[in-house]
C-alpha cells in the first residue's frame, strides 16, 4: 500500500512538472483539418484564418489577459474590408444592408480595448460573421463577458472561435457572404501547471438556455468543425485535457 500511495504522488508530481514545462507560445493556433480555402493572417490582437469561399473566418484565434481587459479604448464601430484579404474575394458592409443580421465579431471590439489598432482592425469584415441578432446580443455576448471575467481571474485565457458551415448554408449580399449554422469557441487555461479546455456550440439562431447546456469537450468541438485545437500541446496532454471537461476549473456556470 505504502508503495502504491508514493507511486500515485510521483506520478502527479511528474505530470505536474510536465505540464509546467509545456510552452504555450501561439498555443491558440489550430490547424483546418479539410481542403477549405485557408489564408492566415495575422493583426495586433488576433490571428485569423480566412476562407476565400466563404468570405468569413474559419476561426479567429489571441489570447486574453487581465491587463488586457482594463483597457479603455473606445469602441471605434467603423467596419470596413480587411486590407489584407483581395477585394474580389471579400465580404464588404453593404452585403448585410436589411439581410436579418448583425456583423457578429468573433474576436469582439471589448476584448481589443487594450489599443487602438487593435480595436481598429477588430471591426474588419475577416473577423465578422453574419450573426442572429438575438444570440449576438443574447448568450453569445453572455459567454464573451464570461471569458473576460474568467481573463481577469485567471491572468490568461487562449481562445478560438468561429462558424460552422454545412452544406444547407445559404448566402447573403452581392458577394455571396456565408450565413454559418452555428459558432463555435473553444477556451483553454493554465492553472498550477494543469492544462484545462473547454468547448461552446451555439446554433445561429434567437433562443436562450442555461450556458452549461452549450457546453461539450474539446474533442466534440472538433468532430463538428473539423478543425484541430491546440496541436501544439504534447499528445498525452492533449488527449487528456481535450476529452474532458472539469466544470470546477471554470467559474462561467
Amino acid at each position: 500500500m505504502k508503495k502504491l500511495s508514493l507511486l500515485l504522488i510521483l506520478t502527479s508530481y511528474f505530470s505536474i512538472l510536465f505540464c509546467q514545462n509545456i510552452n504555450l507560445d501561439n498555443i491558440e493556433i489550430p490547424i483546418v483539418m479539410d481542403e477549405r480555402s485557408d489564408r492566415l493572417i495575422t493583426h495586433k490582437g488576433y490571428t485569423v484564418s480566412y476562407n476565400y469561399d466563404w468570405k468569413i473566418p474559419n476561426w479567429v484565434a489571441y489570447e486574453l489577459t487581465d491587463i488586457e481587459v482594463q483597457g479603455d479604448v473606445p469602441r471605434y464601430d467603423k467596419f470596413k474590408p480587411d486590407p489584407m484579404v483581395p477585394q474580389n474575394v471579400s465580404a464588404h458592409t453593404n452585403d448585410y444592408k436589411h439581410s436579418g443580421y448583425d456583423r457578429g465579431h468573433m474576436a469582439p471590439a471589448a476584448d481589443m480595448k487594450w489599443d487602438e489598432q487593435a480595436m481598429r482592425e477588430s471591426f474588419y469584415l475577416s473577423n465578422i460573421c453574419p450573426q442572429n441578432p438575438n444570440l449576438n446580443g443574447g448568450v453569445w455576448k453572455d459567454l464573451e463577458e464570461q471569458v473576460r471575467d474568467l481573463a481577469s481571474q485567471k491572468g490568461s485565457i487562449f481562445v478560438i472561435c468561429g462558424p460552422i458551415v454545412t452544406d444547407t448554408s445559404t448566402t447573403l449580399g452581392e458577394n455571396k457572404v456565408v450565413v454559418p449554422q452555428a459558432f463555435f469557441k473553444v477556451l483553454l487555461q493554465e492553472e498550477d501547471g494543469n492544462i484545462h479546455t473547454i468547448g461552446f456550440v451555439y446554433e445561429n439562431v434567437s433562443g436562450r438556455k442555461p450556458m452549461s447546456t452549450y457546453a461539450m469537450t474539446v474533442d466534440e468541438v472538433e468532430a463538428i468543425t473539423n478543425i484541430d485545437f491546440f496541436p501544439s500541446l504534447p499528445n498525452r496532454v492533449e488527449n487528456k485535457t481535450e476529452s474532458e471537461v472539469d466544470f470546477t476549473k471554470w467559474t462561467l456556470f
